[in-house]
This record gives C-alpha cells, structure tokens and sequence, in this order.
C-alpha cells in the first residue's frame, strides 16, 4: 500500500476499512437503508465524501438504481444534469450536479465499485458547484487508491 498523501490521514474505520482522508475533515456515521452510511466532512468550503456498502449485484445496477428509482432517484432532483458517466467491468461512476434547497448548486461524483473482498461499495464525492471539478473529485481519488476492507491484502 502506497504512503499517505500529504495533507491526507490514513483511517482504519470501525464499520470494516481503512481509508486515506483529508485531514480536518470530521467523521459522522447513519444507519443508511441497507448498511452505514460515513460521512466525512470538509469544515472549510462544503466537500464531503460519503462511504457505504451496496447491496445492488453490480455496480452498475445500484447506480442505475439511484439515479433513476422512482421513489428516491436522484434524477429527480432540481437542476438534474448528468456531466459525465463512465463504467468498467467491477466500477461504475456518474458525474451530475443538482440544485440543493439548503446548500445551493451541488457537484457530485457517485463511484460505485467491488473491494479487495469483493464488496460492493460506493464512494460519493460533493462539493458546491463553484467549486473546480479536480477539488470535489481529489478526495475521491484518494479514498479509491486507498480503500481495503478490514483483514483483506491490498496492492
């Protein structure tokens, strides 16, 4: 496993991981539908990264799910716009921005993906849409590069 990047802090996470995340940025944790939902929270400018299991086959069919699920889809939220979507064969990833009631213009990265184990998980990266799009993404990319489920070897 590669060394922490600067700026970032290396977390063995009690729901079941270890994951590099910004430091300063403050940890919450909800029951979600299926499984715990953490929230990492960026105290200066409105990012947040979001970590939970999927219960969906695939990746690509929980994100389909999400998006478009009738009753909760995110495609029906305000100022839905879909800026980017990319899939491989154990990931899938959609880019879309959404009007907030309380936050204002949003920018999102949903990237769902199997684990070392073979989990199933997803990563959310938000952040308000002035933002640039690498500074929302960044801590995303991180988490990705380090994530590996507890008692699992990773690369």
């Amino acid at each position: 496993m590669s060394s922490t990047a600067t700026g970032y802090r290396r977390t063995q996470d009690p729901v079941g991981y270890r994951v590099d995340v910004p430091r300063g940025w403050t940890r919450t944790e909800k029951q979600g539908q299926a499984a715990p939902v953490v929230v990492y929270d960026a105290p200066a400018d409105g990012r947040r990264l979001q970590i939970f299991r999927i219960a969906e086959d695939t990746p690509a069919q929980s994100l389909d799910l999400a998006e478009n699920d009738p009753g909760y889809g995110f495609a029906r939220q305000p100022g839905y716009q879909v800026l980017d979507r990319a899939s491989g064969t154990t990931w899938a990833e959609l880019a879309y921005r959404y009007d907030d009631s309380d936050l204002g213009a949003r920018q999102v990265v949903d990237h769902r993906f199997q684990a070392a184990d073979g989990t199933l998980y997803a990563i959310r990266a938000t952040g308000p849409a002035a933002l640039a799009p690498a500074r929302v993404r960044e801590p995303l990319t991180r988490a990705l590069a380090s994530f590996c489920p507890t008692d699992t070897e990773c690369r």
